[in-house]
């Protein structure tokens, strides 16, 4: 996995070691940035942004949204391997003061973990089989993390169809190969 844009364009990401975590591939990933960049109702000023980056895996997306500008970013990983390679991507391209890793689940966030009242981006990339999704923007909405123009983007399994709450007014959804990508904001 590579960079795609940004400062860090064409710089590595060093990948999983096992199968249990499912890497946001390239191409999904520069489709995301495409739309997020240069679309009307999902543009998201990536310089100074602040990103969270809930089931962060080894952390291509946040690594993607610092090297296009972002001001900080918050990864959310409870898997141990994964985490390692996080912190070994972070250490060797330098972002360690840009961002912070917060080892747990992304189910048990709160706001004393984040130090932050307003994301401009959420990115949530929960494991396919997993059925909580709107458990998650409803403690997303009860927080109150975000603003009337903070993005909420979520990665799913293209042929699994979920009732996504009504606390997410979804504005696009776009399907690349196996995966789904929505786009929303909360109500």
């Amino acid at each position: 996995m590579r960079i795609i844009g940004g400062n860090l364009r064409g710089k590595k990401i060093l990948s999983p070691t096992d199968k249990s975590t499912r890497p946001l591939k390239d191409i999904v990933r520069e489709s995301i940035f495409n739309i997020i960049e240069h679309s009307k109702n999902e543009f998201v000023n990536l310089n100074s942004a602040k990103v969270l980056d809930l089931f962060s895996g080894t952390g291509s997306f946040g690594i993607e949204c610092l090297s296009r500008g972002a001001e900080k970013v918050i990864f959310f990983e409870n898997y141990a391997n994964s985490i390692k390679v996080l912190r070994k991507n972070l250490d060797l391209l330098k972002l360690n003061k840009y961002s912070k890793i917060i080892e747990k689940d992304s189910y048990n966030i709160s706001q004393s973990q984040l130090n932050l009242k307003n994301f401009d981006l959420i990115f949530l990339d929960p494991p396919f089989k997993d059925n909580k999704i709107n458990q998650l923007i409803e403690i997303i909405k009860k927080m109150k993390i975000t603003s009337k123009d903070t993005l909420i983007i979520i990665h799913r399994k293209k042929r699994i169809t979920e009732n996504i709450s009504k606390d997410l007014i979804i504005s696009k959804e776009k399907n690349y190969g196996l995966s789904k990508i929505i786009f929303g904001k909360i109500s």
